[in-house]
């Protein structure tokens, strides 16, 4: 089957350090591997209201044209799932939880069979933080983790740049560099944990 990436950029600066990470590990993916980029900070979503039990008929598809509708179709068509999000305050950004917060009221589209959609799907993460120590990125791959997990999916690893604060520093991280361009190709079948002996980048999950 052929495969189609999707990155979800959920960082509030254009070409921060995660982005940038992400796209270091996307140059290796094969020719011709499809890949969409989309960033939250350009299509803002409305806050999302959990119409369970008010009005639970309420849920309709977003209108065509809408960033709901882009962001909606965009993720059912991949394949993979990319959240590429910076650790601001020990999780997700503010705009990659409200994207993650649309799928409740997705799963409850008539026709879309969104779960079951979404259990086909390979889930990644990929991050930058200030903090010297990986494990500060642990609640931010628990909720990509967790997310996969729900679907019954594979959340396939993690990618974690630490001590990077000013926009670009990750690109003179030789280590964690190396480790991002075989993220996408490397073996990632062990158990979920941040690898102690690799200091700076990476925790990956079967």
């Amino acid at each position: 089957m052929d495969r189609s990436f999707l990155f979800v950029l959920g960082s509030s600066r254009p070409d921060g350090n995660t982005e940038q990470l992400a796209r270091t590990a996307a140059r290796r993916l094969p020719s011709g591997t499809e890949q969409r980029w989309l960033a939250l900070r350009d299509l803002p979503l409305a806050p999302f209201t959990d119409r369970r039990h008010a009005d639970p008929a309420g849920h309709t598809l977003p209108a065509p044209g809408s960033n709901e509708r882009l962001l909606l179709d965009a993720t059912l068509d991949a394949t993979d799932i990319v959240i590429a999000s910076p650790v601001y305050w020990y999780s997700v950004s503010s705009a990659t939880k409200l994207y993650l917060d649309h799928w409740s009221g997705w799963l409850r589209l008539p026709g879309v069979d969104f779960k079951q959609r979404m259990a086909r799907k390979t889930y990644w993460a990929v991050s930058a933080l200030a903090e010297e120590d990986p494990a500060y990125a642990r609640p931010l791959l628990d909720t990509v983790r967790y997310s996969a997990e729900y679907f019954g999916a594979r959340f396939a690893g993690g990618l974690v740049g630490v001590g990077v604060d000013r926009p670009g520093q990750i690109m003179a991280d030789a280590e964690t560099l190396a480790r991002a361009r075989g993220f996408f190709t490397a073996d990632a079948t062990g158990p979920l944990g941040l690898r102690a002996e690799a200091g700076v980048s990476a925790g990956v999950a079967g």
